[in-house]
């Protein structure tokens, strides 16, 4: 069993390996071989940083008793929406975190997805379409880079 104290920080740990993973994926791998299914595998890979940033934060938060961490991950990502501020994560970034979480989600669920061009479409059961691209996922590394930086610093000065 590890003690609450080091759960935070295995989870930035795994954040930041996650993250590190993406970038290596999106500026290395990815112009080197050029296929657009990459993009889905560095969106994953996105998704698990942002997912262990967040745990990370609301462990901390739950090691100090200032909230309640809940079995429905709806409700922790409400609470974190509440608490974010404190990390310094601005409304922006905390629209841009929910926007990668959906779409990993839609990606999971979706019944198709196809290449075009120099994109990744992803479909949902309503016929409804997103588009990923490159670009999108390098200003999305750099966001979850700083959301993550910011974490660290907070719970570092915090410790």
């Amino acid at each position: 069993m590890i003690p609450p104290q080091e759960r935070y920080i295995l989870s930035l740990e795994q954040a930041k390996k996650h993250i590190q993973t993406a970038d290596h994926l999106a500026y290395i791998t990815f112009p080197f071989i050029k296929e657009n299914k990459l993009l889905l595998k560095i969106l994953e890979e996105l998704n698990s940083s942002i997912l262990n940033i967040m745990n990370a934060i609301l462990q901390y938060e739950y090691l100090y008793k200032r909230i309640t961490i809940y079995s429905n991950s709806r409700d922790n990502l409400e609470t974190f929406k509440k608490i974010s501020p404190r990390y310094f994560i601005s409304n922006e970034q905390l629209v841009n975190l929910i926007e990668i979480l959906n779409l990993a989600e839609k990606h999971k669920k979706s019944p198709f997805e196809f290449s075009k061009k120099d994109k990744i479409v992803i479909m949902s059961d309503s016929n409804q379409a997103d588009v990923l691209t490159i670009e999108k996922i390098k200003t999305d590394i750099l966001e979850t880079k700083d959301i993550l930086k910011k974490a660290q610093n907070s719970l570092k000065s915090q410790v």
